[in-house]
């Protein structure tokens, strides 16, 4: 896969389709489809957990006060949803060894 920092489900298909040979059009649906389940898992559970990738989760933020910055007026920010991802063991393993190279 290329050396960038963001990935559209276009750029995951494309590597799907060149790496297993599937067609262009079999590998946005299964992405797609990928991604679909893990809103719905979200939707309903507020959890969802791939093995040895890592757990998405809904976290409930309490509103507050916060600051521009640049223009330093207080605005509130509303209470609001976030998703969490937490890499898995495996993961976090992986990605170290390849630090460390």
């Amino acid at each position: 896969m290329n050396n960038q920092n963001n990935f559209t489900r276009e750029n995951i298909a494309e590597f799907l389709h060149i790496e297993f040979g599937l067609t262009k059009k079999d590998c946005i649906i299964f992405v797609n489809d990928i991604i679909d389940i893990i809103i719905e898992g979200l939707k309903v559970n507020g959890y969802v957990k791939i093995h040895n990738f890592g757990s998405f989760k809904i976290k409930r933020k309490k509103s507050r006060i916060g600051r521009n910055p640049k223009t330093k007026e207080t605005v509130m920010i509303d209470e609001r949803n976030v998703v969490t991802f937490k890499p898995s063991k495996s993961i976090l393993r992986y990605i170290n060894k390849v630090n460390e190279s």
